[in-house]
């Protein structure tokens, strides 16, 4: 299974960001990707107001992703902002392409380091998998990364790769913290784990800000917990080939799957 991991710096137009998912859906489709990933919050960056950008999974902006998706050929991840009660929205992942229609609202909000996701987002509560080229791929969201039940829930699905589309803050430790946790989930759930980041925005000549705007370094971790292959802080695109054979071979090696009592 051949994936990518579209590494961009969003801005707060939807519009623009769409131009970046069909660049990047194009590049992946060329490069011979089964499925292309996108960041947290491609549909507009964090630190900007995302009720008033916030779209029905029906609606347009999720619509030109299917076409995008469709036009290229491959599945296509992307995070985007959908509408919830009380003036809040949900922090939603769209799965589209490739035979996948489905969509993830992030069930862990970002209330930490001095930053409150839920006074602006309603949580989800159901996990989601989805199957690209007959593999069962899970779905997870940024500060998912800190909560291993859901990563081993997802394995316990079938999921053999865990997506994780995220806008990493940037701060003390936070990139330590980043690597720390992509690998530490990959070893919990005997999966492959790609985890794709904003990048930093500082790279493209914007500031960074108070929001978690992303730091780059998105990487694809195999089952035991290795790095296979990272980018650095600025928009790149990462081309990885999974042997899926090594999740079966991780997963009789170390059976924490198995041995789990909680």
């Amino acid at each position: 299974m051949r994936i990518v991991l579209a590494q961009i710096a969003a801005t707060a137009d939807p519009a623009e960001n769409l131009d970046l998912i069909a660049d990047g859906a194009q590049r992946a489709a060329t490069a011979g990707a089964d499925l292309v990933v996108f960041p947290e919050a491609t549909m507009c960056a964090f630190g900007n107001p995302l009720g008033a950008i916030a779209e029905p999974i029906s609606g347009p902006w999720a619509q030109r992703v299917r076409e995008i998706a469709t036009g290229a050929g491959l599945t296509v991840v992307a995070g985007m902002f959908t509408p919830a009660t009380h003036g809040r929205v949900h922090n939603t992942l769209l799965a589209t392409g490739g035979g996948v229609e489905a969509s993830y609202d992030k069930i862990h909000l970002f209330d930490a380091f001095g930053f409150a996701e839920s006074r602006t987002v309603a949580a989800g509560s159901k996990p989601v998998t989805i199957v690209v080229c007959g593999v069962t791929v899970g779905l997870a969201t940024c500060y998912d990364l800190r909560f291993p039940g859901l990563f081993q829930t997802l394995a316990g699905s079938g999921a053999a790769l865990v997506v994780v589309p995220a806008s990493w803050g940037a701060g003390p430790g936070k990139r330590e913290q980043w690597d720390l946790l992509v690998r530490a989930r990959a070893l919990d759930s005997t999966a492959f784990v790609a985890a794709c980041d904003q990048a930093d925005p500082t790279t493209v000549g914007r500031e960074a800000g108070k929001a978690p705007t992303g730091i780059g370094a998105s990487a694809v971790v195999g089952p035991l917990g290795s790095i296979q292959a990272q980018l650095d802080a600025a928009p790149d695109l990462l081309v990885a080939d999974l042997d899926l054979d090594a999740v079966e071979k991780a997963r009789a090696a170390v059976p924490v799957l198995a041995n789990r009592r909680f």
